[in-house]
């Protein structure tokens, strides 16, 4: 099933609107969506909403044969699922190329950034390491999904605790959490990926673009950066040619928009570690039972209620007095009855006759 196109008009309707620097859900030009970062019950498990768009990363550990050009260093595999429960775009089964292509960007990302300490998930040198798996899961498709895989993924990955492993001659015991407490991994910098979507030919730039936005854009540019204003990879896509001048202009606003996503992960990052430690429960499945989840909220909308006895009051008084009514005269089976407004009526007892009204012009030749 192929998503529904952009009809000519709202093209139309978009592109103008971007020329005069407004957009669908009246965002400025440089401001990103309202983002939200939450974890499940298991370590390693991330849920970042962005807008309406959604993702969920799950990053798992196995111990595995280390390759043989680098016997000492462990692994880090990635992976991205478009299930067309995100968007009706989406096939089932079948690896597009737009997740192919977010597979490639994400690695570049954090993979060739050397974000992850691969040397600190060896557990035995040429024999046994440590091989990292982020699972990158699209619940939900409203534009800009790999900046949104990026939070997820990095966030997870700091989420993540591995479990502590014994080593005992050519004897390796992994320990259950209940034994010894799980180990976090050795992140040194979060890289965090901005999209740039121009129109026009490079005429006009947004940060963040939503789904419909991506349809009438002319070229795309992303910018993977940490908090320390270092570049750790840029891509360009759609056949648009930059100027130098752009180029830097978006690297300048990529810089303020990773200081204030990393500051939120921070932040994220510490309450569950509170809430943890307290004892609280938190995540996906503890939220099922309490009806979070399924429950149906609406937003409540204040209302006040000090003077609504007077204002009642007020209402009545002002309001004009009904019509004044008139009631039928008994009749026998068949008869004539003129109201106040001179329509004239005949009304019958019999249940098989229809009620017939005649106009006030006819009411002459009526019967009497």
């Amino acid at each position: 099933m192929k998503d529904t196109p952009l009809s000519n008009c709202e093209r139309d309707f978009l592109l103008k609107a971007i020329e005069e620097k407004k957009r669908l859900d009246g965002r400025q030009t440089y401001d990103y969506r309202k983002m939200k970062i939450t974890f499940g019950t298991d370590f390693g498990c991330c849920f970042v909403d962005l807008g309406k768009t959604r993702v969920m990363a799950q990053v798992s550990g196995e111990l595995v044969t280390p390759k043989e050009n680098r016997p000492n260093e462990g692994i880090m595999f990635f992976n991205i699922e478009l299930s067309p429960m995100a968007s009706p775009a989406f096939e089932a089964g079948r690896q597009s190329e737009l997740s192919v292509k977010l597979n490639r960007q994400l690695e570049r990302c954090l993979r060739n950034s050397k974000c992850l300490d691969t040397e600190s998930l060896c557990v035995v040198s040429g024999e046994k390491v440590w091989q990292i798996r982020v699972d990158v899961h699209m619940l939900n498709h409203d534009g800009n999904l790999m900046d949104a895989a990026s939070i997820a993924a990095i966030t997870a990955l700091c989420h993540f605790r591995r479990p502590d492993v014994g080593i005992q001659g050519d004897d390796v015991t992994v320990y259950s959490p209940e034994e010894r407490d799980p180990i976090p991994l050795s992140i040194y910098h979060m890289p965090i990926s901005v999209s740039f979507s121009f129109f026009q030919q490079g005429t006009y730039l947004l940060v963040d673009p939503c789904e419909r936005e991506e349809r009438v854009m002319d070229g795309l540019l992303m910018i993977a950066m940490n908090k320390h204003r270092e570049i750790c990879s840029i891509q360009s896509s759609g056949g648009i040619m930059l100027l130098k001048e752009q180029v830097m202009r978006c690297s300048k606003i990529a810089s303020v928009k990773v200081s204030e996503i990393t500051e939120l992960i921070s932040k994220a990052l510490e309450n569950d570690k509170k809430a943890r430690k307290a004892g609280g429960k938190c995540g996906f499945a503890e939220s099922m039972p309490q009806e979070r989840i399924t429950a149906l909220k609406m937003d409540e909308t204040p209302v006040e209620m000090t003077d609504v006895t007077d204002r009642a009051n007020d209402i009545v008084q002002k309001a004009e007095a009904p019509p004044q009514t008139y009631p039928l005269q008994s009749l026998n089976n068949s008869s004539i009855y003129q109201d106040h407004c001179g329509d004239v009526v005949e009304i019958s007892d019999s249940e098989e006759e229809e009620v017939v009204i005649l106009h006030p012009e006819k009411a002459d030749k009526a019967p009497t």
